[in-house]
């Protein structure tokens, strides 16, 4: 599995991707998934399902409307394994992109059930997060995480829908979901705020 390092990854994705805002969202995926794999018993897949993480959204910058249509010749060209693009593809399952084509690579091992799940809720807890006076996740609350899911205009961008299927998929209550993902990203945010210093050097 994997046949790839962090190092090849994190230079693949930065061939792709400029955006600091798209960086920072790959490598808060990529510590996210590293967590979950410590947490539910995969630690020997950790650096696995974080290269996941962080390739995850590969096409997402050069072609919006063909997110996870493009990103399988861009990982293959690069030697990327069929495993890393099946879990890279099935985060977009049941989704239509902009040209009008819905992904239909299905999550099948838990870590693409997990980044299905925990993608898109990152974004909305990282919009929370900058909304307090410490721009910081490690003292935000579960509640106050819920009052800002719940209003619809709030980081209307992180579909709701597609949590909630993530988390159906897991079989975990929602609460869960929104718990260990807040949980995760304030155990990893020193490291993410430090690799993106390192990037941004």
């Amino acid at each position: 599995m994997g046949n790839i390092t962090r190092t090849e990854a994190f230079t693949l994705l930065t061939k792709y991707n400029k955006d600091p805002f798209h960086i920072q969202h790959a490598i808060t995926v990529e510590a996210v998934m590293k967590w979950y794999a410590r947490e539910y018993g995969y630690a020997e897949e950790e650096e696995y399902w974080g290269i996941v993480g962080l390739l995850h959204d590969i096409d997402f910058e050069l072609y919006p409307d063909e997110h996870c249509l493009r990103a399988p010749e861009m990982l293959r060209e690069a030697g990327v394994g069929e495993d890393i693009i099946h879990a890279v593809c099935s985060h977009g399952y049941g989704i239509t992109v902009g040209n009008g084509t819905t992904i239909d690579v299905e999550p099948v091992h838990e870590m693409e059930k997990i980044l299905f799940a925990a993608d898109e809720l990152t974004g909305l807890i990282w919009s929370a997060s900058l909304m307090r006076p410490s721009k910081s996740t490690k003292d935000m609350e579960l509640k106050s995480l819920k009052k800002k899911y719940k209003s619809k205009g709030f980081a209307a961008g992180c579909s709701r829908e597609v949590i909630e299927r993530g988390a159906e998929q897991l079989g975990w209550e929602l609460n869960e979901l929104l718990e260990r993902t807040l949980q995760a990203m304030a155990a990893t945010e020193d490291e993410v705020q430090k690799k993106m210093t390192e990037f941004s050097e």
